[in-house]
């Protein structure tokens, strides 16, 4: 059985990298349903329940912004634990979105990793205390770390739900999730051994990206 759970989520500024383009960040017109189930996954998380976004409803005008960020060039690792930031510093630019706001309903289901006192019941109660009371696990964030996104539950009779923009538009071929291989290493730990990021054709109907049902492409 899968419980839903409806969520208000806004912020000053979002920035959904489009893969494609490496070196600027463009952000994708709206928020893609893995940084909604990693929202999610912010407030709480379990091995024993997977997120599954139906639906993701624009509240306010998509508008763009540019600016300039500084980052570094190279990217930690096991063999570069350590970055000097001020010998590795390069100026990027950046287009992102402004005053961006989202209603997202989604529902999860339980994994062959939930233990024998897990149930689906339980676990609803627990995300929605979490919501209502605006706990979470980390800094939950619009795409990147230093866009954090504000959070509100949206009680289940949705009586305070905003309205989404009257907007139609093909937003193309967008990120959807990424598909994770995994291997028990000599240790006993759990490790990944290789990642896949899957796609599927993105469409607003009236502010509204419907996700139940679309063909996900790998």
């Amino acid at each position: 059985m899968a419980y839903g759970v409806r969520v208000e989520i806004w912020g000053d500024y979002a920035c959904y990298s489009r893969p494609e383009l490496k070196v600027e960040r463009v952000s994708y017109d709206v928020m893609t349903p893995s940084s909604a189930r990693g929202i999610l996954e912010a407030v709480f998380w379990h091995p024993g329940l997977k997120y599954i976004i139906d639906e993701i409803a624009v509240c306010a005008p998509i508008r763009y912004e540019n600016i300039r960020r500084n980052e570094v060039n190279s990217k930690a690792s096991k063999q570069t634990p350590y970055i000097a930031a001020a010998a590795d510093r390069a100026q990027r630019a950046a287009l992102v979105l402004k005053n961006v706001r989202y209603v997202v309903s989604a529902h999860f289901e339980m994994t062959d990793e939930a233990g024998e006192r897990d149930n689906t019941g339980k676990f609803a109660e627990m995300l929605k205390r979490r919501l209502a009371k605006g706990q979470t696990f980390h800094t939950p964030y619009l795409g990147t770390r230093e866009f954090p996104a504000n959070l509100r539950l949206i009680d289940d009779d949705g009586g305070c739900a905003p309205a989404s923009i009257k907007e139609t538009r093909s937003l193309g071929l967008m990120l959807y999730d990424i598909e994770y291989d995994k291997s028990v290493g000599t240790d006993g730990r759990e490790e990944v051994t290789a990642f896949r990021p899957t796609y599927f054709i993105a469409e607003m109907k009236n502010g509204i990206v419907d996700l139940r049902g679309v063909e996900v492409l790998r």
